[in-house]
Order: C-alpha cells, then structure tokens, then sequence
C-alpha cells in the first residue's frame, strides 16, 4: 500500500499542499501496478457519499462507514443513516457497483465526552477538528480489524469543512494504526457541484446543519421541528431490513 506520508515527504513542506493531486498519485500507481484496493470510506451523510463514491468506485472497492455519534437528535441520526443506505443502493443499482454499508453504534455520549469543554468553540474550530479525529480514529481502528487497505474520509467535499484540517488529522491518526490513509479534496474538480448534481438526480435529503447540536444552536435550527421532521420520514421505514442486502459482511467480502 502507498503510505501519503512519503509522497508528501517530496514535496515543497513550503506550499499548501493539494490533497486531490495527492490522491490523483495514488491512483496513478493502482493503475500501473493493475492493482483495485479497498477502502473503508467514512461518510457524514448521503450527499457527501455521491460524487465520493462516483470518483473513486472507478478505481476501488469501497465501503462506506457511517460512524457520526455526533448527529443529534436521534432520529435525525436514523434518517441519515436511511437515506445513505438508500442512496448507496439506488448507486449500485444505476452503477452496477458493489459498494457495501457498515454503520457504527450511535452513542452521542462518548461524543459529548470527547468534546468536553470545546462547547463554545466556533464552527471551523477545535471542536470539529476533535470531531473529526472522533471519527477518524473508529474509522482506521475499524479499517485495520476488517482488513482494508485504505480508510478515508467524504467530509472533504464540504466547502464549510476545512479539507487541510481533515487532512492533517488522518494523516495523524494514520501513525496509530497498522492501515494506510487515504488523503482527498472531493470538492475539487467540481466534485462539490457534481454532489449537488447528485443530490437531484437521486432525490436525496439534504440536511441543513452538519449534526451536532452545537452546530445547530448557532445556526438557529429548530431541532424539535427537525425531529418530528424525521419522525415523520420515518414512519413505515425499517432501519435493519430495508437495505440489510448491502450491509457489509466478511462472508461478502472473502467471496
């Protein structure tokens, strides 16, 4: 596996680094060496899995990890988690792909937990980059137990998100395990329009704030209306049933 830590060692330490020309390199030796590896993608949410997965589906295997204990409240957490596995298998069916969904257990109070006394940070600030580590780290921990090659984060096709900061934090969280990172910026190339492009020819929900309740008091979201919102979408939907064929399975994946 290519480590980005060596490919960054050659670069001008001087220059902002390009993340996507990173992970354009990367992709350039999986081809030469005819090789398709494995990722295990880290997604906030459908519309940050679309352009992600069109991207990269091309030259890998990919699962995506919905690991976001910091959605509140809960029932705006499971329609997240439905409508990505909606839009995951709606994509294998236009696609022909084969992407899988693993889902981590929703416990919002490690959550709170780990971002104790950074409340009242500014979005942007340390509370996300704590954030991102949060998931970050479950996704490289689950990475190395399951075997990938790759773990990564979609987080980058945000323009409100800060991809040097994701960047830089899974380049750490890459020291402590035994799994590769792998670097992005799916918002360029037009990646972020291609996504709201997706949006549309899916139909998917696209959410208002990015999930934590810190996030939505200082955008003023109504978080009571939101949740009978999502009740409401809810209702006649099984979360363990619906989508249970692209679960991921180590069974699937040996075969």
């Amino acid at each position: 596996m290519i480590d980005v830590e060596e490919i960054l060692s050659k670069m001008n330490p001087n220059q902002k680094i390009n993340y996507d020309r990173v992970m354009q390199k990367m992709v350039k030796v999986w081809e030469a060496n005819q090789k398709r590896p494995t990722i295990l993608m880290h997604t906030c949410c459908a519309p940050c899995s679309t352009y992600t997965l069109e991207y990269l589906t091309q030259y890998a295997d990919v699962t995506v990890y919905f690991a976001n204990s910091n959605i509140h409240p809960k029932a705006e957490y499971q329609r997240r988690a439905y409508v990505a596995q909606k839009f995951v298998h709606d994509f294998n069916e236009n696609t022909g792909n084969h992407v899988q969904y693993l889902e981590a257990p929703y416990e919002p109070q490690e959550f709170f937990r780990t971002v104790h006394g950074l409340e009242e940070e500014p979005e942007g600030g340390d509370r996300c980059k704590v954030c991102y580590d949060y998931r970050l780290d479950k996704t490289a921990q689950m990475a190395v137990d399951l075997g990938f090659d790759y773990f990564g984060s979609a987080l980058t096709i945000s323009p409100h998100k800060n991809s040097q900061t994701i960047n830089s934090v899974g380049i750490e969280v890459q020291k402590v395990y035994a799994t590769q990172y792998l670097p992005s910026d799916f918002k360029k190339n037009q990646g972020y329009k291609r996504s709201v492009e997706m949006c549309e020819e899916y139909d998917i929900y696209r959410q208002c704030y990015c999930g934590c309740v810190f996030a939505a008091q200082v955008q003023g979201i109504d978080l009571v209306q939101t949740k009978k919102d999502a009740v409401a979408f809810l209702k006649g939907k099984d979360l363990e049933k619906d989508y249970s064929h692209i679960k991921f399975t180590v069974t699937n994946r040996e075969s």
